[in-house]
């Protein structure tokens, strides 16, 4: 009797593991707030939304689900909103939605700053990143690709740099940072956050970045173990605030899957970050 009773108790475990690795965190959705703290006066109180590794088309991302996306990041109302790259599925399980369709449905969102995109692996492994670079510009998100803007805000103008994705050979600080003037001090985003030793010493105080999921699973004791194959630093820059060398990095957990619908301890969010 004894054993019959702690192999259903097993059973009803794993079951409830399953439902929840498998269906109610993966579909879920929720906006997190983080602080991050920066001295840069300029930048005191500035927040900035980001949008990580969408995956249009895998499981549990399909357009009304982008909706709800734009929907809770423009509630939020965010002096900035940076699109961290991965926005369609390659060769991984999910059904292919065009980046146009994709586009049209990130096109409502808008901040006082404004709404920048960098591409991911995904993107570029899908046709060399171009044509999605260029629906999503025309689609009032710019992709700026290993290049650098400045933005008029009421702070004074604010440098934001666009580094390609390390993950697929796309990185090029150099060129990112080239005529960036001496002593700024440079907002930076990227999609894979293994770029990261390449900005030190560089104008990027706060660098932001996705790619990972966050490992997509959390286990006690083992932590983020997927998150080997995706970045040759392993865990050291799986998700969160980082910082290292008097530089920060933050790397959103982002919102959907790849290789298995999955994701257990690490729910997909919209990263609300306010520096303090």
């Amino acid at each position: 009797m004894f054993l019959r009773i702690l192999l259903a108790l097993i059973f009803l475990s794993l079951a409830a593991l399953a439902l929840d690795g498998f269906w109610l965190e993966p579909s879920s959705l929720r906006l997190t707030r983080y602080d991050v703290p920066l001295d840069v006066p300029q930048f005191k109180g500035m927040t900035i939304a980001v949008i990580s590794d969408l995956h249009a088309g895998a499981p549990f991302i399909d357009a009304a689900k982008i909706d709800r996306v734009v929907a809770m990041t423009n509630g939020a109302r965010p002096d900035m909103i940076l699109l961290t790259g991965d926005y369609v599925v390659s060769g991984v399980l999910g059904h292919h939605m065009p980046i146009e369709e994709i586009a049209a449905h990130l096109r409502p969102l808008h901040a006082p700053l404004g709404v920048y995109a960098v591409l991911g692996n995904h993107d570029r492994w899908e046709d060399g990143g171009g044509h999605i670079a260029a629906v999503l510009t025309k689609a009032g998100i710019p992709d700026f690709e290993n290049a650098h803007i400045v933005i008029p805000s009421p702070r004074g103008p604010l440098t934001l740099v666009n580094i390609g994705d390390y993950h697929s050979g796309a990185a090029h600080p150099p060129r990112a940072l080239k005529g960036v003037p001496s002593g700024t001090q440079a907002i930076c985003f990227t999609h894979s956050p293994d770029a990261f030793p390449l900005l030190y010493g560089t104008a990027c105080v706060l660098t932001v970045a996705g790619h990972t999921h966050g490992g997509q699973i959390k286990l006690p004791f083992l932590g983020r173990p997927a998150v080997n194959a995706a970045s040759v630093y392993g865990q050291r820059y799986a998700f969160g605030l980082i910082q290292e060398t008097g530089r920060t990095m933050f790397v959103s957990p982002g919102i959907g899957t790849s290789i298995l619908p999955v994701r257990f301890g690490v729910p997909p969010e919209i990263s609300f970050l306010t520096i303090r």
